[in-house]
């Protein structure tokens, strides 16, 4: 058993402990979703939603490829937030609900919600799958487990906490997630400077462009990811769940803004580890392994906190995850459709149970998909229905002439559009109309015209802004 090993492994273990221990302060259902939440625990439980493993070995694969232009991807998450924390947090607060389709509810109505409801959950299980995947991939390759046993051993070890004391266990455990994070990658980056010859090296031994081009990895991709993630940011139901549940609007807009500055230094550091793989392992055939194969290499103690830095972005994303997952089906279905009666102990119930459900879905879908390229395709459109749900919302938001019928249908239409272009591109290799044209432009053009031609042609009165006592 290696000294790597033996690091995660305890690492995992204190992580349990944590989610136990935060059980006592879940006594209901309303704190098992979150509430009542001061800035620290909000920042805690919402960076996970950004600071995945995407912002750990897929950023340092874009800076092996491109070098420091892979940043871009944490730094256009916190952009997306700090629009989230200046422009609607305030705003969803004051709304008083747990979910965004409860946010839709209160400007499109009850049949919206549920058909955001669904989409969502779509999106969280994708991603939280491809977390997964992710986590059973470090398993294999770093601790040589059999990828079976990794993502199922992990899998159990991300329900076990997320249940033992939902959103507490989520900011507490967060808490730890995000310190190791920053603490083993700003450890890693030391080390192997040191053992390059420091920045100056990367220099030398790198071209300029496009390693040290800002823009170098495209501005169509840097502006697409900019896009995307401020329409995505603003119907987050992981990231926004925190702010939703903040003690009051001011907590919950002071809360977000400190989350887009915890997030956005990350993928400089993890895109300068990318770089430094490149100088000492320039011939690894697949990029993924860039930050793997340079922890390995370090001393074990070292490499080993440093790759427990990686399980833990992974982990600060696939808790919050199911949790979101499980809530919206709690709130925005059972609670809210099923069961409005529903006894607290019994909404308690249904929350572990389908928060549960949706860590063993995504376990059992990261089985059947793992090699597969088709999992970041899910990945794409679950974002991309994500982006253009929230282009509905701000029409509904700020347009009276919106209808609760058109605005269904555009979300219908948006998701097949999406679904059409992000399918062509995997058969055919490229976008049906443009290669400008990606999923996210065309996605926020369907639903903005969609959205506008359906309320048109539908004409009913779209709900105003009112309690639901849900």
């Amino acid at each position: 058993m290696s000294v790597q090993f033996i690091i995660i492994l305890i690492y995992l273990l204190i992580t349990v402990i944590i989610g136990v221990v935060a059980n006592r302060k879940s006594s209901g259902s309303n704190a098992f979703h979150g509430a009542g939440l001061g800035v620290l625990m909000c920042v805690a439980a919402g960076t996970g939603e950004w600071l995945g493993g995407t912002s750990t070995t897929g950023v340092s694969e874009y800076g092996y490829v491109y070098g420091i232009s892979g940043a871009w991807y944490t730094i256009a998450n916190a952009i997306g937030v700090m629009v989230l924390a200046l422009f609607f947090a305030k705003l969803y607060r004051s709304l008083d609900t747990v979910t965004v389709p409860g946010i839709v509810e209160r400007f499109i109505g009850v049949k919206a919600r549920v058909v955001a409801s669904v989409l969502l959950i779509f999106v969280m299980i994708a991603v939280g799958t491809a977390q997964i995947i992710a986590a059973g991939t470090l398993g294999v390759t770093v601790l040589g487990l059999d990828y079976k046993v990794s993502v199922v051993a992990l899998g159990i070890v991300f329900i076990l906490y997320t249940l033992a004391g939902g959103m507490t266990s989520v900011g507490y455990t967060n808490m730890m997630h995000i310190i190791t994070m920053y603490g083993g990658s700003l450890l890693a980056l030391i080390l192997v400077s040191s053992d390059i010859g420091g920045v100056q090296a990367l220099r030398t031994a790198l071209p300029a462009n496009p390693f040290f081009a800002w823009f170098g990895i495209g501005i169509p991709k840097v502006s697409s990811w900019i896009i995307a993630s401020i329409l995505g940011a603003c119907t987050a139901q992981a990231g926004i769940q925190p702010i939703l549940a903040a003690r009051d609007v001011n907590v919950a807009k002071k809360s977000a803004v400190i989350t887009a500055f915890v997030v956005a230094p990350f993928g400089i550091i993890t895109a300068l580890l990318g770089m430094a793989a490149r100088v000492n392992f320039p011939d690894i055939t697949n990029a993924k392994l860039a930050l793997p194969t340079l922890m390995m290499n370090l001393q074990p103690v070292a490499g080993g906190i440093v790759l427990a830095s990686i399980m833990a972005a992974i982990l600060s994303t696939v808790s919050p995850i199911i949790l979101a997952s499980g809530t919206m089906f709690t709130k925005d279905m059972y609670h809210r459709i099923l069961k409005p009666d529903a006894t607290d102990g019994q909404v308690l119930l249904v929350s572990r149970v389908s928060t549960g459900l949706a860590g063993v879905l995504c376990i059992l879908l990261a089985i059947l998909m793992y090699g597969s390229t088709r999992v970041l395709d899910i990945v794409y459109f679950a974002y991309t229905l994500r982006g253009s749900l929230f282009v509905v919302i701000l029409l509904a938001i700020y347009w009276k002439g919106i209808s609760s019928r058109g605005a269904i249908w555009a979300i219908i239409t948006t998701s097949l559009a999406g679904f059409f272009w992000v399918a062509y591109k995997a058969i055919y290799g490229q976008y049906p109309i443009s290669p400008m044209l990606t999923e996210t432009y065309a996605s926020v053009i369907v639903a903005l015209v969609s959205t506008i031609a359906f309320s048109m042609i539908f004409r009913d009165d779209a709900p105003k802004v009112k309690d639901t006592g849900i």
